[in-house]
């Protein structure tokens, strides 16, 4: 189970103004609640799981690396890249975070497996970042952006 949270404490403390049989059904709900959320944290970190390449090691330490793909652009890439993306908007309004820095940031996810509220600050703000690859992901842009850097990406030993 997961532990207590002070939304938690307060529903419990609020609960014991209730009748006695009221009380018991909210100790009830509280235990397959939290044991509920423990359940689906085992399971969400397990599908997050199956993204990332596990190699055993020595003593049965297993070290997990992401996939083999470069946050950070280069030069050549964002030029392939850059005839893909949309035009930016109109400067009316808060201006638009650059494309190229949230290619950056959606890489960064895909390639940690971590969630979107961890993208290091530099990225700009998660939302942002996360409505822009919705939107690319259901339009298949995102799909081609994937396409376009698999060809790009060459094998730094290969020289």
């Amino acid at each position: 189970m997961i532990p207590f949270t002070v939304p938690e404490v307060r529903r419990l403390l609020l609960a014991l103004a209730e009748p006695p049989e009221r009380f018991s059904f909210r100790l009830h709900w509280s235990r397959w609640r939290r044991q509920h959320q423990a359940r689906a944290k085992r399971a969400h970190m397990a599908r997050r799981a199956q993204r990332l390449v596990a190699l055993p090691v020595i003593r049965s330490v297993v070290i997990v690396l992401p996939p083999a793909r470069n946050p950070h652009l280069t030069e050549d890439q964002w030029q392939r890249l850059h005839s893909l993306l949309p035009p930016r908007r109109s400067p009316r309004g808060r201006p638009p975070h650059d494309h190229r820095r949230m290619v950056e940031a959606m890489l960064w996810v895909e390639r940690t497996g971590c969630s979107w509220r961890s993208l290091p600050s530099h990225f700009g703000p998660w939302q942002g970042v996360y409505s822009r690859y919705q939107r690319w992901r259901g339009t298949g842009l995102w799909a081609q952006i994937l396409a376009t850097l698999d060809h790009a990406e060459v094998l730094p030993d290969a020289a």
